[in-house]
């Protein structure tokens, strides 16, 4: 039987997942990470991506409530950034299965850039 912890982690990382689970929304995500770790208002997002502003207000809050980006007012901008944290600890719970306990996949595979 899963200890508690476990199963609480994967049912959020699986949230996220989901969350990051359409184009668009993985589309934010890695523009985001491209930006880091200044960010970006939501008028640079959506011409970047070429999304429109009220479809884009809501992967963004999607994005935001799953903790996957966070939000800062500026004034009167929100500056949109990725929660680098929140990523890496599901990054390192993926990791910690493919590449270390059995490796099903090459650490070197994953961290060398190619």
């Amino acid at each position: 039987m899963p200890r508690k912890e476990t199963a609480e982690m994967v049912i959020r990382y699986a949230s996220m997942l989901s969350a990051m689970g359409t184009t668009p929304r993985l589309r934010i995500v890695r523009q985001l990470l491209r930006s880091h770790p200044r960010g970006m208002v939501v008028s640079e997002i959506a011409k970047e991506l070429n999304i429109a502003g009220s479809t884009l207000s809501h992967h963004l809050e999607k994005l935001k409530n799953e903790g996957i980006i966070k939000v800062q007012r500026e004034g009167t901008f929100l500056w949109y950034s990725a929660n680098t944290v929140a990523l890496e600890g599901l990054l390192g719970f993926l990791y910690a299965e493919c590449c270390t306990r059995n490796q099903a996949i090459s650490p070197h595979n994953i961290t060398c850039c190619k």
